[in-house]
């Protein structure tokens, strides 16, 4: 072992010299070889990737090392030259130095040694070998041929263990499929019990052993108190502690290594202890007892959610509380929630939890593959409880009306490095049409492109899908399409790569063998440039319509390189192959060829090729037929509708016979009646049963199904025979409140509550069972009666007198016989001795309202000594304690019911009655309730109608009615016998009482209960005022008036014609009507037209004309069947006369509207501009009808400046009367004159002036005929129009607004414009201003003013403007007090000494030059006027340089105004620019001037240079 020993030194060395290094070793396991050990040496590899190659010729071995081509990849299986297999190769792992590392501590206890001893083997056999072949001849002596011989037969033993080392070296016996050489073995055990199971695998590489119950992965490490999981010496166990019942299942044992997967299965079956004598100490606990915390625990699942209904893109929550009895510190129970019995993970689109006390599941982003039955499972150390619900979801609004609802179940299967089948569901709605095939969408994971895969729609629900890059990810969608268009797309499916599926399954099984930490050598023939043999098992997996799908095995012999892949086909009848794949070979051996004819046949077969060229074809597959294999699946078996609750139905069906690869059923419902069909599921379900929730109640519904796989749907089944949707019958729940009304020497009187549900059907009796109680000794229970009673009582005969009884009821309706109720206490049958009467029996409830409630009752078996003369009522809150109980009334109740009111809506109540006889008040009745004061949902009231007849009857309907239910009518709550008085007519859920003949006997409270309901009562007290009201309508109905809307009525019509009319509210249409005038019929003629429209009730008679015989009564008569009305209108006297005159007007109107003519007349109006505008409105005028205007009676000609007022637009006519007309311009005067007065334009003219006063007329007229229309503008009419124009200018004025200035204030208001006839006011403090010197108010423009000269603290106060509008007149407001008076009167201040500042600021205001020219040796004078308050000072500058008088410059300043400045002789060099500087403290200001001086001799000679 020294040479392994060295060469891990050697090797651990090296690894920590390179940071990554790729292994392959060879595996070979001989734990029985015999060969002894032999020293050997290695040689070192140089290279990262080397293997040891042994090549054997005759005569002479050799042993080298090779390094790996470069462009070779690695194969599995080594051979020699002769082409025979000496090894198999298996890549242990590749990773770098870290990551193998990691796995070597993960897994030092399968390290072995196995490749160093393969090597040493090999170097051993081939070292003997050599001499074994180099076998020389020569003479040997006797001692030596005995040693020779000796050697032979050691060489012969070697020669066997060689060869028995060959066979191990085959790879069907180095790697092989794992096997189980003791498998696990079922076992059946107590509770609290410990199991283990065993086995023992062999193969190579070594197996991977995982454990599984019920086909669920066992987490040992999550689960260490549950279960623990061992491995010794290749022998594998699994513990189960503490065994529960709920460990009952069938437990996988499942080996796994590269070459396959192998399980075998256990089952564990844990015994219950049944019920018996007590435990002792030493034995087993009871069922449900947790050891390790000495309790039992109780679960409760609380507040459980319902059937649930979402939409697809909604978010759902489904939870419930669980309540774990009892608490223990730290111990949690397990939660699991499952889908269809999968158990459910956390993932984007599903969320867990668990809070302690409830737990929660969140479905994020509903989608169609949400649907199903969800249970939420709470495991304890005790047991398990579980609960259930449906959870349906619904396809979203489609966005185009009629396009099919989006697929759903994607998934993907079978992919390759290039290659993957795409399956998903078809949806449960079709849409508007049939669907005609489907659209397949991918998308590389990290990019958000969606691509099309397919161009065509494919039928088939299944598709491959081509064209993938090796090692990339994808995700698919599928979109459904009907002539429609085209749906949403699916839920995306999960992520597959596109690699190798035997990488794949490495990839998941994890490294095939143990890293050990040592270099395994191969040997291996280098297989460069060979060209690879032909596949094998080519045959066709799917055949459509669409495609065909191709599936082989690789070859066996491929080189190092891998291969690829060149499909052919053949038509059948022909040799001719063709290619299909000519411009790139497939990586995957699988392939899916498209654009095959359809019904023709095709032969195929594949070929290999690699870098050193393309392999032999091989055996073509048989003939295969271009068509759908898959059949639709055949039509489902006839439905069956079963009731199940008030909203769901249970549906069973046949199955569907010789269907392939069932998807699952559709099943549909349709209200009869109606030709629309709804989705039950829109997830299809495999089971033959379903239950349909989310219904209508009442709703009578038929079914379909249909079933669907991956061809597409069958045809719908047969329909199911109509059901109502309602709860189906069940046993009524338990008797309540069975007690003793009466004992006697040998029977006893019982009584007791009906149940509170009688499970949809009514009670039919009752059962009663009774037992002797002696002592602490029950006797068996046995049966009172043999048939049942159907009261809430029973007499217990034949008993023996003194011994003690218990006793128990059972109710009983169609359904069956319910559960027991509570038994009595014992109970002693002896005399009773009581005087007074007995608890009242048989208490229920009718009329359950919000406020009120009716309990009725029987009266008591046992009267006491007297009989009952009385009853008391008492009710409580059910949530009060005894002191709660109140009396519903006073003075005893002698009627065996009572109508309770004043009780509060959602509160829960109680009842009792107690009996009255003359010996006194009895003991309470059992309790009645609790009763929820609440108005049941449908629970409508009984109504009174009258019909056409006058039949008087009570109506009462049930939405509620189910199988059985009856309506039952009663007076007085008391069953109605007396069939004379009423007539009861039913029809399906409404029942009807007729009153035969109505009269005072009648009187009384009639009331009716729907049998086989919730209670659906109601009540209707019949008064005899009610009655008399009743009776009244009756005869209105016997003897019918026709109702009229409206009464006859008159209007005037054009051309002077008359309309009578009137309008009935209802009529049929037999209805006739006579038109009567003065007592004679009249008829349709040339004076009369008539019509009667019977569809609004509208009556019209008309007349041309009304004349002086018209006058009289005109009179409609109608007769409807047996109904009759009258309507009439008087015209006479004077109201005749006048609808006369106008219909005489009217005439004349219609005959001047024939021609030309005025629609409105003339008149006047003020725009908002102030403009006033005689206008009007003209009609029936053609381009030759003439239109003049004439002032005063003087026509406005074409020329006049009026008419230049006059504008025509459409049909209407305007006069501007304040219109400024611009005269023409006159020619102008001479150049250089001033324009004359004439030339000169005149101001704007007032909008209006009495000027404009006078009578305004218009005439039209033409061959048609003629029209006018006059104003007068005068007096009245001209203080209309001032009116008018003054209230617009009135509500023209804009609010108040304040000015300052160096004045004062100023307060104005703006205008539209301004009449100096119009009155304006102002007022202070709601007193009128009188105008003087400081405050004075005026208008300037359009604009109106209050000017406050020198304000003071007085001026403070609120001001007003009344300016008249015609009537009252216009105000407006302004508070000048506070922040506005502070801001207006600081600002005036402000302005004030600006304006005082302004004026005495010291200025030049005069007398100085702006330039002086003067010549040289002059002098210069000049004075400046200056202006200042106080007197300003006063300097001179020169070139900004101050002057100072002296010799040079003489500096006057007189008089405060006038400084002067004097320079005698000046010459050039007094040139400059010189200025006169005022200051005071005001202000400063500087009056600016040159000066020039100028020498005129040297100009002379300038002048002459220049000539020069």
């Amino acid at each position: 072992m020294s040479g392994s020993l060295q060469v891990t030194q050697k090797l651990q060395q090296q690894q920590q010299q390179q940071q990554q290094l790729h292994y392959e070793s060879s595996c070979h396991l001989s734990t029985k070889s015999s060969v002894k050990q032999q020293s050997f040496s290695t040689y070192k590899t140089t290279s990262r990737r080397q293997k040891t190659t042994v090549k054997t010729v005759k005569g002479q071995a050799g042993l080298k090392l090779s390094p790996l081509p470069k462009r070779a990849k690695r194969t599995y299986l080594a051979m020699d030259t002769d082409k025979e297999v000496i090894g198999y190769v298996i890549p242990v792992f590749r990773a770098n130095h870290e990551v193998v590392r990691g796995l070597m501590e993960a897994q030092e206890e399968e390290v072995t040694e196995e490749g160093i001893n393969y090597v040493a083997m090999r170097n051993l056999f081939v070292r003997e070998a050599r001499e074994v072949v180099d076998v020389k001849v020569e003479k040997k002596t006797r001692t030596t041929h005995i040693r020779e011989s000796a050697g032979r037969l050691e060489f012969n033993k070697t020669l066997e263990e060689w060869t028995e080392f060959r066979k191990k070296m085959n790879p069907d016996s180095l790697t092989h499929l794992p096997e189980f050489i003791i498998k696990p073995r079922g076992q059946t055990v107590w509770e609290g019990k410990t199991v283990k199971l065993h086995c023992t695998v062999a193969g190579w590489p070594k197996p991977r052993i995982a454990w599984y119950k019920n086909n669920v992965l066992i987490d040992a490490k999550a689960h260490p108190e549950k279960y623990t999981v061992e491995n010794s010496f290749n022998m594998h166990s699994l513990e189960i502690k503490n065994c529960d019942f709920i460990d009952t299942a069938q437990y996988h044992a499942s080996a796994l290594n590269v070459k396959g997967e192998v399980s075998s299965v256990a089952t564990i079956v844990i015994k219950r202890f049944q019920e018996g004598e007590e435990a002792g100490p030493l034995d087993p606990k009871p069922h449900g007892f947790c050891a390790e915390h000495g309790v039992t625990f109780e679960t409760a699942i609380l507040d459980k959610f319902e059937v649930a209904f979402g939409s697809e893109g909604e978010t759902m929550s489904l939870g419930c509380t669980v309540i774990i009895y009892p608490t223990v510190k730290k111990y949690q129970p397990e939660v699991v929630w499952s889908r269809n019995s999968i158990p459910l993970k956390q993932s984007k689109w599903v969320h867990t939890h668990w809070s302690g006390e409830r737990a929660t599941l969140t479905l994020v982003h509903l989608n169609k593959e949400d649907e199903g039955l969800y249970t939420l499972r709470v495991n304890t150390k005790s047991g398990f409880d579980t609960y259930s619900a449906y959870v349906f979801v619904r396809d979203s609004d489609v966005e185009v009306e009629g396009v099919p609802v989006a697929p759903l179940d994607v998934r993907c299967h079978d992919a390759n490095k290039d290659y993957v089948v795409v399956t998903w569901k078809q949806p449960a709605v079709e849409g508007s049409s049939s669907i005609l095939g489907y659209y397949i969408d991918r998308c590389e994971v990290g990019t958000h492109h969606w691509a099309q895969c397919n161009d065509a729609p494919v039928k088939y629900a299944r598709f491959p899908v081509t064209g993938l890059v090796e090692g990339r990810s994808y995700a698919f969608r599928v979109r459904a399409l009907n002539q429609a268009g085209v749906s949403r797309p699916s839920r995306v499916s999960e992520a597959v790569v596109a690699m190798d599926p035997s990488d794949r399954a490495r990839l998941r099984a994890g490294p095939s063998a143990p890293w050990t930490g040592m270099i395994k050598f191969t040997e291996e023939d280098p297989t460069v440039g060979i060209v690879p043999g032909e596949p094998s098992d080519v045959v066709v997996t799917e055949a459509t319509k669409s495609y065909v799908v191709l599936a082989w095995k690789p070859p066996v012999q491929r080189g190092h390189e891998g291969v690829m892949y060149y499909i052919e086909k053949c038509i059948s009848g022909t040799d001719t192959w063709q290619r299909v794949n000519t411009g790139m070979p497939v990586k995957s051996p699988r392939f899916a060829l498209f654009d095959l004819e359809e019904s023709k046949s095709y032969s195929f077969r594949v070929r290999c090729c690699n870098s050193a060229g393309v392999g032999e074809p091989s055996v073509s597959t048989g003939e295969t037929m271009v068509g759908d294999k898959l059949d639709l699946p055949s039509v489902p078996g006839n439905p069956v509708a079963i009731r199940n609750t008030d909203t769901s139905v249970v549906m069973l069906w046949g199955a569907s016979k010789d269907v392939k690869h069932l998807a699952g059923y559709y099943i549909e419902y349709s209200v009869v009646g109606t030709e629309e069909w709804m989705p039950c599921n829109n997830k299809p379900v495999k089971h033959t049963r379903f239950v349909c929730h989310g219904l209508t109640t009442g709703s009578n519904c038929v079914f379909r199904v249909k079933a669907v796989n991956a061809a597409g749907y069958s045809q719908s089944s047969s329909h199911s025979d109509a059901v109502v949707v309602q709860a189906a019958i069940s046993v009524p729940g338990k008797a309540t409140g069975v007690t003793l009304l009466e004992a006697v020497k040998d029977y006893m009187m019982l009584a007791w509550t009906q149940p509170a549900s009688n499970g949809g059907a009514d009670i039919r009796g009752y059962f009663v069972d009774y037992r002797t109680v002696k002592g602490d000794v029950v006797g068996k229970w046995h049966e009172m009666n043999l048939k049942a009673v159907t009261t809430t009582s029973y007499k217990a005969e034949n008993l023996k007198e003194n011994v003690f009884y218990q006793f128990q009821v059972r109710a009983m309706n169609m359904a069956g016989v319910s559960k027991a109720s509570l038994s009595t206490s014992a109970l002693e049958c002896k005399e009773w001795t009581l005087t007074v009467a007995g608890p009242p029996v048989g208490l229920h409830v009718l009329e359950v309202r919000d406020t009120s409630a009716v309990v009725l009752w029987e009266p008591p078996a046992f009267d006491g000594r007297t009989p009952v003369n009385g009853y008391y009522l008492d009710v409580k809150k059910a949530s009060a304690g005894e002191e709660g109980w109140k009396a519903a009334h006073e003075k005893a109740n002698k009627m065996k019911y009572m109508k309770v009111t004043g009780l509060k809506s959602g509160t829960s109540y109680v009842f009792r009655v107690r009996a009255q006889n003359l010996a006194g008040v009895g003991k309470p009745s059992a309790v009645l309730g609790p009763i929820l004061a609440q108005t049941r949902p449908g629970n409508n009231e009984i109504y009174v109608d009258v019909d056409d007849d006058g039949v008087i009857s009570m109506i009462f309907e049930c939405s509620e009615m189910k199988e059985g239910s009856e309506f039952v009518w009663s007076k007085n709550y008391q069953t109605m016998t007396d069939t004379s008085r009423m007539t009861i007519i039913t029809e399906q859920g409404r029942s009807r009482a007729i009153f035969n003949s109505p009269s005072l006997e009648d009187l009384g409270t009639f009331s009716c209960v729907v049998t086989n309901t919730d209670g659906f009562s109601s009540s209707y007290t019949l008064t005899e005022e009610g009655l008399k009201r009743l009776l009244d309508i009756s005869h209105d109905h016997k003897f019918p008036v026709i109702p009229f809307k409206s009464e006859m009525a008159m209007e005037l019509l054009e051309k002077g014609r008359v309309r009578f009319w009137t309008q009935v509210e209802k009529c049929t249409s037999d209805c006739q009507v006579e038109y009567v005038f003065n007592d004679v019929l009249v008829t349709q003629g040339k004076k009369y037209t008539m019509n009667f429209d019977k569809t609004t009730g509208i009556i019209e008679m008309f007349m041309d004309s009304l004349e002086i015989i018209d006058e009289g009564t005109f009179t409609f008569n109608l007769v409807d069947g047996k109904a009759k009305g009258t309507t009439s209108m008087v015209l006479i006297g004077d109201e005749f006369r006048e609808l006369q005159k106008k219909s005489e007007f009217e005439r004349a109107e219609w005959v001047r509207k024939q021609g030309p003519h005025f629609v409105e007349y003339l008149g006047f109006t003020v725009t908002s501009e102030c403009n006033v505008l005689l206008k009007c409105k003209i009609g029936n005028v053609r381009p030759e009808t003439e239109i003049t205007w004439s002032k005063d009676r003087i026509e406005i000609a074409e020329d006049d400046d009026d008419a230049k007022k006059i504008e025509r637009k459409d049909g209407d006519l305007t006069f501007n009367i304040g219109k400024w007309v611009i005269k023409q311009d006159k020619p102008k005067g001479k150049e250089g004159k001033k324009p004359t007065a004439e030339d000169v334009s005149p101001p704007p003219r007032p909008k209006i002036s009495k000027a404009d006063a006078g009578i305004y007329e218009v005439f039209l007229r033409d061959d048609r005929g003629k029209d006018n229309s006059l104003f007068n503008l005068t007096d009245t009419g001209y203080q209309a129009v001032m009116n008018e124009l003054f209230r617009v200018i009135a509500n023209s004025s804009s609010d108040l607004k304040v000015i300052s200035t160096e004045h004062g204030i100023i307060l104005y208001s703006e205008v539209t414009y301004y009449n100096e006839e119009q009155r304006v006011g102002w007022l202070h403090k709601d007193a009128k201003i009188a105008a003087s010197e400081r405050v004075k108010s005026g208008v300037t423009g359009e604009q109106l003013w209050l000017k406050i000269n020198e304000p003071t603290e007085k001026d403070k106060g609120k001001y007003s403007m009344d300016i008249f509008d015609g009537k009252d007149g216009v105000k407006r407001a302004f508070d000048l007090t506070g922040k506005a008076w502070e801001e207006a009167f600081e600002e005036f201040q402000r302005l004030k000494a600006a304006a005082i500042a302004e004026r005495n600021r010291a200025r030049v205001v005069g007398g100085l030059p702006d330039v002086v020219a003067i010549q040289e040796g002059k002098s210069l004078n000049l004075t400046g006027n200056v202006w200042g308050e106080p007197a300003p000072e006063v300097s001179w500058m020169k070139n900004d340089k101050e002057l100072v008088s002296g010799e040079r410059y003489t500096l006057k300043f007189e008089h405060g105004k006038f400084a002067s400045i004097t320079i005698a002789a000046v010459t050039t060099t007094d040139s400059g620019k010189y200025a006169l500087l005022v200051k005071n403290k005001y202000g400063t200001e500087a009056g600016k001037f040159t000066v020039s001086v100028y020498n005129p001799e040297e100009e002379e000679e300038n002048k002459e240079e220049k000539k020069g």
